[in-house]
């Protein structure tokens, strides 16, 4: 694996303005700090994979990663070149037009990603006319029935005549993994991409994804709710899990120190909620509360406090910054992570202090 990261985010964040609701059409928009001081690097051939539950950010966190959305704050950068400083035209050492091939996209849903008014053939042929114009007809037809072949898709023209509906989920799934190797990328994000998928396809889907990442050098940014998914894939490429929570990444690292080791109460209980992924013994969850706060009001201090089974007073005080954890070194952003942090000589928060749900901003 070449050192060099292909995408690096540093420090980004990206906000989001709520619209006025029907009962104060006229007051001022809240803010969803989405992706909240994010730094990041995929690597050369590298399977990151994001993890954590619904609404946290991983898909405003992927797309910023491909720069299909613009950070508020921070930057990312392909392979050492700010995307959005070549995205408006600056001059720069790597050109928007290099960049834009080499990082491409896998949907959640596949039927929304192709035109259903286009043939498959036509959907497929446009990303190689609109950035490899050199190429004739036969070389493009030649380079997608040859993927198409290699997906399990054969004969290919009966595939590439249809249109999207005449299709199977798992068939269209295949399409647009097609699509997204079409130009060669560097870097694929696959949001979700075999959560619609039946159980039984969704362990062949990632067996081919990482084929075909050994076919085509690829790196992958892998977005999931599902940790044993997670699991899977990064353990099959020696790869990296991240666990985000409410816009920030907690914890990063291998399998062995995500699986069997985490340090961040929100990965315990990740992993607890994961059937047959070692759950812990006594049964109980380790989790005060399955409510998610509101993104719009995030808890002062940690913003996983009011549900951690393990808070104590500093963590209604302060946000922890990334801290290594103290036996292997992994990061995580838990104060627990540090066997020597003032954490230990606070006071543990009572499961029924009324502070324990107070609100504001994310205080550092």
């Amino acid at each position: 694996m070449n050192n060099e990261p292909v995408v690096s985010l540093e420090n980004a964040t990206v906000e989001f303005e709520t619209e006025g609701s029907l009962l104060n059409p006229f007051g001022e928009p809240d803010v969803v700090r989405a992706v909240n001081d994010v730094s990041l690097e995929i690597g050369d051939r590298e399977i990151v994979t994001l993890i954590g539950e619904s609404g946290c950010g991983k898909s405003t966190l992927g797309r910023t990663a491909i720069g299909v959305q613009k950070p508020t704050a921070g930057s990312v950068s392909y392979r050492g070149q700010d995307i959005w400083e070549a995205r408006t035209g600056g001059d720069t050492e790597i050109s928007y037009s290099e960049i834009r091939p080499a990082l491409q996209m896998i949907h959640q849903d596949p039927g929304s990603a192709l035109n259903p008014n286009q043939r498959i053939v036509t959907s497929l042929s446009l990303p190689l006319r609109r950035w490899q114009p050199e190429l004739g007809r036969p070389e493009r037809m030649e380079r997608i029935h040859a993927l198409f072949e290699r997906v399990g898709m054969q004969p290919a023209e009966d595939f590439l005549n249809r249109y999207p509906h005449q299709l199977s989920g798992g068939e269209k799934q295949r399409a647009v993994l097609v699509r997204s190797l079409l130009l060669n990328p560097d870097l694929i994000l696959a949001d979700e991409a075999i959560s619609a998928l039946d159980v039984s396809l969704r362990v062949e889907m990632m067996d081919l994804m990482l084929e075909l990442q050994e076919l085509f050098d690829t790196s992958y940014l892998f977005i999931s709710h599902d940790l044993s998914n997670a699991r899977y894939i990064a353990e099959k490429s020696d790869g990296r899990i991240a666990v985000m929570y409410l816009g920030r990444i907690v914890e990063v690292g291998t399998v062995d120190e995500i699986i069997d080791n985490p340090q961040h109460p929100y990965t315990k209980a990740l992993r607890w909620a994961t059937p047959n992924l070692y759950g812990d013994d006594d049964g109980q969850p380790p989790i005060r509360t399955i409510d998610v706060p509101d993104p719009t009001a995030l808890p002062v201090g940690c913003n996983f406090h009011p549900r951690c089974p393990n808070a104590r007073e500093l963590c209604e005080e302060r946000s922890p910054p990334e801290i290594a954890a103290s036996d292997d070194g992994h990061p995580c952003r838990c104060f627990r992570a540090d066997e020597e942090h003032e954490y230990w000589d606070s006071s543990p928060v009572s499961k029924d202090s009324d502070d324990a749900v107070a609100v504001g901003g994310d205080q550092q």
